[in-house]
């Protein structure tokens, strides 16, 4: 399936990890109501789709979360349980096929609760004060706020659906702890804060999809690209959780068997202070960690410190698949820095 990068999506919905992601374990704990279309659909990775002919025991079947037409006073809402703690950046309430039964406003409240779930004596915080949602579209609003929070509530006026609830943030990992104790972590891993911050072309697949957890479930579930018709090779910058020192390299081309990358290089930098656009030009003259190396299909390719060259800690990576291809998860295992 094809997917289309949203060219109208603020910074923060390109810059930081989206939360509220089932795939890393968000999940939806409680919901006034979801009647029409039970509340974790909500959480999905993939984009909303619509069924013109697809009906249930309930009614019409719907990819995300839908309340039945409230007949008394009040309005919906739903908690949900982030997959990790972080600090919040922005957020999409999308309600894309969502025509005559989206909800007319929604707001969102935070709130941290490390130790569980809230209850009522839990003191909520609004993040996004109610705004309008109109039909089948994304709704971004920036968070101002600074603090950590583990559950949102989306709260919908008075009901109906919203396909997907993206919470855009980054992890709170104690990589103060982690550097201290010298532990060897995922530093480009989704739930650590790793995040895809440009590409070359990404015509079939998500590109964050590399940094996923697990493996690919198939072959839509990581990144690929057109077939590439003129010099030069197709890439994407990684941009780390945190700074560390690279110990081993994992790429993984799991269900890609017609069409992984011939061969695959990866070069790094230690960016330092705005990370602005000259990114993709800059990347270009990095230095190279992981020499061009030859790929296989459906294949778990394992490098370690005898293949790398590496020179200190790198904040960045640009990723090389040459010239075209598809990758399924990348895996970059280092010790966080000091």
């Amino acid at each position: 399936m094809s997917h289309q990068e949203n060219t109208d999506a603020p910074e923060f919905a390109r810059r930081f990890v989206n939360l509220a992601d089932e795939r890393l374990g968000a999940e939806a704990i409680f919901a006034t109501d979801d009647f029409f279309a039970d509340k974790q659909r909500m959480l999905q990775t993939a984009d909303a789709v619509f069924y013109p002919d697809r009906y249930d025991d309930h009614g019409k079947w719907m990819d995300g979360w839908e309340s039945r037409r409230k007949r008394v006073e009040g309005h919906d809402y739903c908690v949900v349980r982030l997959a990790t703690s972080g600090r919040i950046y922005g957020v999409d309430i999308d309600t894309s096929h969502f025509t005559g039964n989206f909800p007319p406003a929604a707001s969102l409240e935070g709130c941290y609760c490390p130790s569980g779930d809230p209850t009522g004596d839990t003191k909520w915080h609004e993040i996004v004060a109610p705004m309008g949602l109109g039909a089948s579209a994304h709704h971004y609003a920036d968070v101002t706020s600074e603090a950590i929070y583990t559950h949102v509530r989306l709260h919908i006026y008075p009901d109906g659906g919203v396909a997907r609830l993206r919470v855009y943030g980054r992890p709170n990992r104690d990589w103060t702890e982690m550097a201290a104790k010298g532990e060897q972590v995922d530093l480009a891993a989704m739930i650590n804060g790793g995040v895809v911050v440009g590409w070359s072309d990404a015509h079939y697949g998500n590109p964050n999809a590399i940094l996923a957890p697990g493996r690919g479930v198939n072959m839509g579930d990581g990144w690929e690209t057109r077939r590439r018709r003129e010099p030069g090779n197709e890439w994407l910058i990684v941009e780390l959780g945190h700074p560390g020192e690279i110990e081993k390299i994992i790429v993984d081309t799991c269900h890609f068997k017609g069409n992984y990358p011939d061969r695959v290089s990866i070069q790094g930098a230690f960016v330092d202070g705005e990370k602005d656009k000259s990114l993709r030009a800059r990347s270009m003259f990095w230095s190279t960690i992981l020499p061009e190396s030859k790929m296989q299909a459906d294949h778990i390719h394992e490098f370690d410190t005898s293949a790398l060259t590496v020179n200190g800690p790198v904040t960045h990576l640009r990723v090389n698949s040459i010239p075209d291809g598809g990758i399924s998860r990348l895996r970059i295992l280092g010790k966080p820095t000091k």
